[in-house]
């Protein structure tokens, strides 16, 4: 499992989305005392087609195609901000990992190569700190892989779709819609994936703040 895999085999391991270990980890923080009736009822109306969704006592865990995932994180998302309530949601993005503990996914597999997922708009403000992580830095078959020319290329997508606002320590700073927000993350997380196995993408959202009330989309 430790060895390279054939092209033929490496192909197969990036075609099946569970197979390659494409999931995201989710958690919602709601600031009110109903938090718990607002994040089990957002959860409990989503739909999980094409998804294996397993919510525990920190995070949810979600497994599938990236279509569907970005679909169900969105539906997810919108839902909390619908509320008109606070709330901050993290979510953890990951694919093509070697050490991933379901499919023991061997180096060489990858990359899996998909089109970006397309979102949709929701008409609700988000702030956002996003980071992406290629991690691989080594020669692929379509090239050679630049961890700082893959990240630039997906702040150049932020910039061209209008939510990025600044750079800042570890994070790029994204302001927007909440939905293209989502898909700017989504984005860059398959953008690189495209040239490096093993990508995660880190995004921390907040909507309803109090520091939001002036802003309109």
């Amino acid at each position: 499992m430790t060895e390279l895999l054939t092209t033929a085999s490496a192909a197969q391991a990036a075609a099946d989305p569970r197979t390659f270990g494409v999931g995201a980890r989710v958690s919602v923080a709601v600031m009110s005392d109903d938090y718990a009736d607002i994040i089990v009822g957002a959860l409990s109306g989503l739909d999980a087609s094409g998804l294996s969704v397993d919510t525990g006592d920190v995070s949810t865990h979600i497994t599938g195609g990236e279509d569907d995932l970005l679909r169900w994180v969105t539906d997810l998302a919108a839902t909390i901000a619908e509320t008109g309530r606070h709330a901050s949601i993290t979510l953890h993005l990951s694919r093509g990992c070697p050490g991933e503990v379901v499919c023991e996914l061997p180096g060489g597999a990858g990359p899996r190569t998909v089109d970006a997922p397309q979102g949709r708009k929701t008409d609700r403000y988000a702030a956002a700190e996003w980071s992406l992580y290629p991690l691989q830095d080594a020669v692929a078959p379509n090239g050679e892989p630049d961890h700082m020319r893959d990240i630039y290329a997906a702040i150049d997508l932020a910039h061209a779709n209008g939510t990025f606002r600044e750079g800042g320590h570890y994070v790029t700073r994204l302001e927007g819609d909440l939905g293209t927000i989502l898909a700017t993350c989504f984005a860059g997380w398959t953008m690189v994936g495209r040239a490096v196995q093993h990508v995660t993408s880190h995004l921390v959202v907040s909507v309803n703040s109090p520091s939001h009330a002036d802003v309109t989309l």
